[in-house]
């Protein structure tokens, strides 16, 4: 439970607010303030607000691959989650940063549009996507975004292309700027909606065959490294099983470390740690994080 919640122009803000209860993980400490805007100008109020008071800010989706320290985040801490309204114009769709990229993926598919088939079951949102270029089997969010709409820290809303995005493995420019996405358009080609469903359903079955779907976990924790797969490397390093605290690396898949036994974030950091300390000292490559982490 929140100590206490203030309003400013109709948007709630919680207090003390413990944000175990929105991350994938289930883990994490608490928000010093919390919001949930539902719109663009209350983003705008919120930054206005937060800016005046001088406190950082920090933006999250849906909280599927991120982890955040066991200290909670001081300031203020906005989940665009309810930003989740999108429409389709011709081969076009611009869905709001909170909108799970899995809508966007079936809204694609229902009107026979191609180009989004990667993210059937990533479970994050529109804005993650944008943020960390989030991808699967062979296909990412790059491939398929056009623009996205952000609003920088002093309030100001630009529209940024593609190219303007500069996305790479795992990347985007919103990384360095900290500006905060608000929506994407995605352009599309049209196909045809059977092999684009079949796809889809090919994609999920794979997932839902290789990864532990049934634990709490931030999805995939490694960048895959140049020429070889992050998993294996663990696996080859026998490191699966391996547990601290709650937080165990997964058996059903290496590259995942899933909450099995009221996990903190701290456990999950330990592992981490470990795990890339045992695979270099097995096989002399570095793993980088892919999920985000804010201490």
């Amino acid at each position: 439970m929140s100590n206490r919640s203030i309003s400013i122009d109709n948007i709630e803000i919680l207090q003390n607010e413990p944000l175990s209860k929105y991350t994938f993980t289930k883990t994490g400490g608490h928000a010093e303030n919390l919001a949930f805007p539902k719109t663009v100008d209350d983003v705008k109020q919120l930054v206005s607000y937060a800016n005046q008071h001088h406190l950082p800010i920090t933006t999250l989706g849906n909280a599927s691959n991120l982890i955040i320290s066991d200290d909670g985040i001081k300031g203020l801490v906005m989940i665009l989650t309810h930003m989740n309204q999108y429409h389709l114009s011709g081969n076009e769709i611009i869905a709001g940063a909170g909108v799970p990229i899995i809508d966007v993926s079936v809204l694609a598919c229902q009107h026979s549009l191609s180009g989004l088939e990667f993210a059937a079951g990533i479970p994050g949102s529109v804005g993650g996507a944008v943020f960390m270029n989030a991808g699967a089997y062979g296909g990412s969010t790059s491939q398929a975004v056009e623009s996205a709409q952000i609003l920088t820290k002093d309030g100001q809303i630009k529209t940024l292309t593609n190219q303007q995005l500069k996305f790479s493995y795992r990347h985007s420019v919103i990384q360095e700027t900290h500006d905060i996405v608000l929506s994407a358009k995605f352009k599309l080609k049209s196909g045809n909606q059977t092999h684009i469903q079949s796809l889809m359903d090919n994609f999920n079955a794979q997932r839902a065959s290789k990864q532990p779907l049934n634990w709490p976990s931030c999805g995939s924790v490694f960048k895959r490294p140049k020429g070889h797969y992050a998993g294996q490397l663990i696996h080859d390093a026998k490191l699966q099983g391996y547990q601290s605290g709650g937080a165990q690396v997964s058996r059903i898949h290496a590259g995942f470390i899933v909450n099995v036994d009221h996990a903190t974030a701290t456990d999950y950091l330990n592992v981490i740690h470990h795990v890339q300390q045992q695979v270099y000292k097995n096989s002399g490559v570095h793993l980088h994080t892919e999920v985000r982490i804010i201490k």
